[in-house]
């Protein structure tokens, strides 16, 4: 796998060519699975590969999600040896038997002891992963893990609601009622006082999920919702180049033999206007950034559609630009279908 990986790397050196950022690379995110049980050696070959292809700027964001109880103090001196200086960790819960929920197999204990070897080895900007709308009693753990959450000193906050996806193990728990499914109505009254509590200590919603203190975006996600261009490597990476959609089959063997054979692992898809138009609208209104009322310029049935959802409180307009309000942000994905070409 690595070594595909690293082929892919070389396989897609031109694929900034054409934007304004050339092959300087801004953030590099090792994410999606659990890139923490990486050995030193195998992220410096993907280093290695990254930087014979790409230029790698000197304030560059490396940020690596990791599980605490991989975070050893071995594993933190190999991370910031090769170069990560960003660390995305996924606490979840606080709660033991939220733990237990989520087949998560680590404790409260070690998620704070991870964050303290992590500072003493020099690591000073950390993202923290909770879950919300774990069903219970009452909301008191959901308080609890947030204040847990600030405690740390952390000064960015990612939080989302607890989804099941329906061919999943969970999914099939649900049909099979080993596991309950989430309450919307739960859900959202926890997702108001995470939008209470945050601000209240400091932290900025600067996106639906995410909060920061003092400016501290994650600068890789935030070009995201800002429409920049992005490569993704590895099976189900996607990527973005400012013309089309690119996104590589999910299965590793496939994967690793389509490599082999000299042939990118990906279908791509080159994006209309009407595309364009509707991603920055996605991607926009999720954001403090709000999105520009210039895009619905020409469409009288949009501008009614914004006036209806601006009475009902969903939306507010600030100097041409369109916001989510907080009640809009819990509903933000009908908010947003209702906006959509």
């Amino acid at each position: 796998m690595i070594a595909s990986i690293c082929e892919e790397i070389a396989m897609q050196k031109n694929f900034f060519w054409g934007n304004a950022e050339g092959n300087d690379l801004q953030t590099i995110y090792f994410g999606g699975g659990t890139p923490s049980v990486l050995e030193e050696a195998e992220l410096n070959q993907i280093f290695t590969a990254i930087h014979t292809y790409f230029n790698v700027l000197p304030d560059a964001e490396i940020t690596l999600e990791a599980n605490p109880t991989d975070l050893t103090d071995a594993k933190l001196t190999a991370l910031r040896t090769v170069g990560i200086n960003r660390l995305s960790i996924g606490i979840q819960s606080f709660h033991k038997p939220h733990l237990a929920y989520l087949h998560r197999n680590h404790t409260a204990d070690d998620a704070f002891a991870c964050l303290e070897r992590s500072r003493k080895a020099g690591f000073d900007k950390f993202s923290l992963d909770l879950i919300y709308g774990i069903p219970a009693d009452s909301h008191a753990v959901w308080e609890e893990d947030m204040r847990l959450a600030v405690a740390t000193g952390v000064n960015h906050i990612s939080a989302y609601s607890l989804t099941i996806e329906r061919d999943t193990v969970f999914g099939n728990w649900v049909r099979k009622g080993k596991m309950k499914m989430p309450d919307e109505e739960f859900q959202a009254i926890q997702m108001e006082m995470l939008m209470e509590f945050l601000p209240a200590n400091g932290f900025e919603q600067y996106e639906i999920s995410n909060f920061a203190k003092q400016n501290a975006y994650s600068h890789h996600n935030t070009h995201y919702w800002k429409k920049g261009a992005y490569l993704g490597i590895g099976p189900s990476a996607h990527s973005y180049s400012g013309q089309a959609r690119q996104w590589n089959i999910s299965q590793n063997a496939p994967y690793i033999k389509s490599i082999q054979q000299g042939i990118l692992p990906a279908e791509t898809e080159i994006l209309t206007e009407k595309d364009h138009q509707n991603e920055y609208i996605l991607t926009s209104l999720r954001t403090k950034w709000g999105c520009s009322l210039d895009i619905f310029a020409h469409s009288p049935t949009h501008q009614t559609t914004i006036d209806s959802l601006v009475k009902q409180a969903l939306l507010q307009i600030t100097n041409n630009v369109v916001y989510l309000t907080r009640q809009g942000k819990l509903l933000a994905d009908g908010v947003t279908e209702k906006l959509l070409f």
